[in-house]
């Protein structure tokens, strides 16, 4: 579990495998947003993210991508960001160039 410094709501990232997904939860376990995966060939396909509506404008897609990231990057996994968002976020955070495959 990784538990994301930015901004000021405090909440966690926690791989919930059932359902191939990362959720950001917040302090009360509410899921504010997500980010689902697939594997495939070994490496772990970041396919689409999103965050409550309630919780838009918070900063919170950020935190739920460096969680996430932070997570599969513990863990030794390649990674490929499908998910537009992801994408982008890795582009300005090269700090995961280790991690990323085409």
């Amino acid at each position: 579990m990784i538990q994301p410094k930015l901004g000021v709501m405090d909440v966690t990232v926690k791989d919930n495998p059932a359902q191939h997904r990362f959720e950001l939860l917040t302090e009360e376990g509410e899921v504010a947003g997500f980010a689902t995966y697939r594997e495939r060939d070994g490496v772990t396909v970041v396919v689409h993210s999103e965050v409550d509506r309630a919780h838009r404008g918070e900063g919170l897609g950020n935190r739920l991508a460096q969680g996430t990231l932070d997570l599969l990057k513990e863990r030794g996994a390649k990674v490929s960001p499908a998910c537009p968002f992801f994408a982008h976020y890795v582009t300005e955070h090269h700090d995961y160039d280790a991690i990323l495959v085409d």
